[in-house]
C-alpha cells in the first residue's frame, strides 16, 4: 500500500483529522470512492483477527472488573504458576482496552507475569465497541487523572497476592506515552516498555528510576521527532534504557489486527525482546 495513505490513516486516528476529512482525502488518492472502501478493511483494525491466545484459553485465570475501586480492566494470570510471580500492567492504544490489547494481556499472562489490562475509559463507562467513539473519548482524558490511573493501577499490582511485590508496565502508541510518564511520576516502577510511544519532557527524564526499553518503528515521522532528544536526556542522567528501531515498518507495527502496519517479523522480536527484559527486571 502506497505510504501516503498509511501516514494519512495514522494522522487521522491520532486525532489529525475529522472522519469526514479522511475519507474524502482518501478517495482522492485512491482515485475513486469504490477504491477508497475497499481501501478500508485493510486499514482500520480487524478483531476477528485477535485471538493468539483465546478467550477460554485453559492455562488462563481470567477475570473482569476491578483490581482495585476505580480501577477497572482485564486481569489474566496462568493457573499453573509456581510461586510469587512478577507483575505486568499493559496499557492500551487510543482505541481503549479493545480485543488486541485483552489478547496482549493474556499473552503476558501466558508468559508468566500477574498482567492486567487497564481500561482508562473505565470513568467514562467503559471502552465503547465503535472506535470512532474510543477515540473521542481518550482526548477528553486529562494528563493528571491519567498518570493518577496508571500509579493506582500499579500499586494495586505490587501488592497483588499472587505478585512477587514488583510490577512493570508495558504500552502501545497511547499506551507507550503513558508508560513514558507512569516512569517519570511513580520511582515504584520495575521498568517500562514503551512501543512507538510519546517521550517526555526532557526536563522531567531525571525522575525516571525505572529501566526502559523503548521500541520504534522507522515510519513513524510523528513520533520518531522526539528520539533524539529523549535519549540525549537518558543519557545525560544516566539512565538504564534500551532503544530498538525497527527499519521500514510502521506504527502500530504490533497490531496484528491491522493488515495495513502489521509487521510479523518486528513484532515478534520486539515481544521476545520485551518478555526478557521484563522478566530481567520484575523478577
Amino acid at each position: 500500500m502506497d505510504q501516503k495513505i498509511i501516514n494519512l490513516f495514522d494522522r487521522y486516528t491520532h486525532g489529525g483529522m475529522s472522519r469526514r476529512d479522511f475519507l474524502d482525502r482518501l478517495t482522492l488518492m485512491a482515485g475513486s470512492a469504490a477504491a477508497a472502501t475497499a481501501l478500508l478493511p485493510v486499514l482500520e483494525n480487524n478483531y476477528a483477527q485477535a485471538a493468539i491466545a483465546p478467550e477460554d484459553d485453559p492455562r488462563l485465570a481470567l477475570s473482569e472488573g476491578e483490581i482495585a475501586p476505580g480501577i477497572k480492566g482485564l486481569l489474566a494470570v496462568p493457573k499453573d504458576a509456581q510461586g510469587k510471580l512478577p507483575a505486568v500492567l499493559v496499557i492500551h492504544e487510543n482505541r481503549g482496552l479493545n480485543p488486541h490489547i485483552r489478547d496482549v494481556t493474556r499473552r503476558m499472562a501466558l508468559e508468566g507475569f500477574v498482567a492486567f489490562g487497564a481500561d482508562y475509559l473505565s470513568p467514562l463507562g467503559g471502552t465503547p465497541a465503535d472506535e470512532e467513539k474510543a477515540r473521542e473519548m481518550i482526548a477528553t482524558l486529562k494528563p493528571e487523572d491519567q498518570a493518577a490511573y496508571s500509579q493506582a493501577a500499579l500499586k494495586a499490582l505490587i501488592a497483588h497476592p499472587k505478585g512477587n511485590g514488583k510490577a512493570g508496565a508495558m504500552g502501545f502508541c497511547w499506551g507507550g506515552g503513558a508508560v513514558n510518564v507512569l516512569a517519570v511520576a511513580d520511582p515504584s516502577l520495575a521498568a517500562g516498555v514503551a512501543y512507538y510511544g510519546r517521550q517526555p519532557a526532557a526536563a522531567d527524564v531525571p525522575k525516571i528510576a525505572a529501566p526502559l526499553m523503548l521500541h520504534y518503528a522507522g515510519l513513524d515521522e510523528r513520533i520518531n521527532a522526539g528520539i533524539a532528544d529523549y535519549e540525549a536526556a537518558l543519557k545525560a542522567a544516566g539512565k538504564a534504557y534500551e532503544l530498538h528501531m525497527y527499519d521500514g515498518v510502521n506504527h502500530a507495527f504490533n497490531n496484528d489486527t491491522n493488515a495495513a502496519r502489521y509487521n510479523k517479523a518486528a513484532a515478534d522480536l520486539a515481544w521476545d525482546r520485551t518478555v526478557a527484559f521484563l522478566r530481567k527486571w520484575v523478577n
